[in-house]
């Protein structure tokens, strides 16, 4: 009988965590075919890119919601820096509530949306209010639901592309595993190509996947109370993601934060304890790394955490370095992983970690409110 994350497949359904350790486990596969896909629609993807492009002041939104959020700011300053254009996060949940604050009217704006199911109430208002409020707008969806609003409504613009992520990525589980990583590496794979890194990414994460999960279980047995998450630029977007996954899936058993190495200095330390668990995802750059190795060092001579990991290529049994929006993938699942397990010895079931409802898989009881413009 086969097996998914050290449990066998039977026990998985029976505990309703089936679907979410399936979904964990086959993102090394997801990701070379979200590549692959891009690809495939390079020419329709750059007719259409192109002259939107060309206007020389552009703006770029990344937005989603929650976990769709996330993957803006796991990737914006990565596009930034390789493009020369400014990438730019900002949540479909800010753009709702203060359109007016975030969109502008006269400057030309690509709104790249990302959703899972493509009907949460805020990503649908985003593109509307975004038509509204800016007079030259422009919208890719990165979606994995090809019935969802997101990707219908777009068919039916003539200023929308809509670019849908493999099969199989429209998780079921409750908690966004690989939808995640999937839009987060086509969207890379648009602006900023890197298949040989992809690849040894992919690489990394399957060799965790084949030799370090057991290993990572016993570890998820530690008496963790909280469980802090540190990473600079891109991989802060990545912490960010990983604290709402341990949230998520302990359905608040186990507290949840996020920093940068720098940023955790000042005032969020405070929260150092014998029940704090810290995960500290090193980054790949000399000069970011010399600001790592000085708040690691300064933790352990602490020595207040109950455990601290520091995930670096050594974890993955790989030797090669890659660039930090890369390695946020087998960072990410790493996580992904620790929740699972964290989730499963709390009995709590992975699949649906909120039974009665008061965190839904599409977000409800959203009440959209028309905007007038004065």
């Amino acid at each position: 009988m086969s097996e998914l994350l050290t449990y066998n497949e039977e026990f998985l359904k029976s505990q309703n965590g089936y679907w979410t350790a399936k979904e964990i486990c086959q993102q090394p596969r997801i990701w070379r075919e979200a590549a692959a896909n891009v690809d495939s629609k390079r020419s329709e993807l750059d007719a259409w890119l192109t002259p939107i492009l060309a206007q020389a002041n552009l703006r770029i939104i990344l937005t989603g919601a929650g976990t769709s959020a996330y993957v803006g700011e796991a990737i914006a300053p990565h596009l930034s820096q390789q493009s020369g254009r400014l990438f730019e996060a900002v949540s479909t949940t800010d753009i709702v509530s203060n359109a007016p604050q975030y969109l502008l009217k006269t400057i030309p704006t690509l709104l790249i949306s990302y959703g899972r199911s493509g009907n949460s109430p805020e990503s649908v208002a985003a593109v509307k209010l975004a038509e509204q409020v800016v007079d030259n707008c422009y919208h890719l969806v990165i979606t994995c639901n090809p019935e969802g609003d997101l990707a219908t409504n777009a068919e039916q613009q003539d200023n929308a592309f809509s670019l849908l992520m493999p099969e199989g990525t429209l998780d079921q589980s409750f908690a966004m595993t690989s939808s995640f990583t999937s839009m987060l590496v086509s969207t890379v794979a648009i602006f900023a190509p890197q298949t040989e890194q992809l690849e040894i990414a992919a690489q990394w994460a399957e060799n965790f996947l084949d030799k370090n999960v057991d290993a990572l279980k016993e570890q998820a047995k530690q008496p963790t109370q909280r469980l802090v998450f540190l990473g600079a630029g891109n991989l802060q977007g990545i912490a960010r993601e990983a604290a709402l996954k341990v949230l998520e899936l302990t359905a608040g058993q186990v507290l949840s934060y996020f920093e940068s190495p720098l940023g955790f200095r000042h005032g969020p330390k405070s929260l150092m304890d014998a029940s704090t668990e810290v995960v500290f995802f090193s980054s790949s750059d000399s000069y970011t790394k010399l600001y790592d190795q000085d708040l690691l060092a300064e933790l352990h001579r602490d020595d207040q955490a109950l455990a601290i990991t520091t995930l670096t290529k050594a974890s993955f049994n790989h030797a090669e370095d890659i660039a930090d929006v890369w390695a946020g993938l087998p960072y990410i699942l790493y996580c992904q992983i620790l929740a699972f397990f964290k989730s499963m010895q709390a009995n709590i079931t992975p699949d649906n970690p909120c039974p009665t409802g008061e965190v839904n898989r599409v977000v409800q009881g959203v009440t959209l409110y028309p905007l007038e413009m004065h």
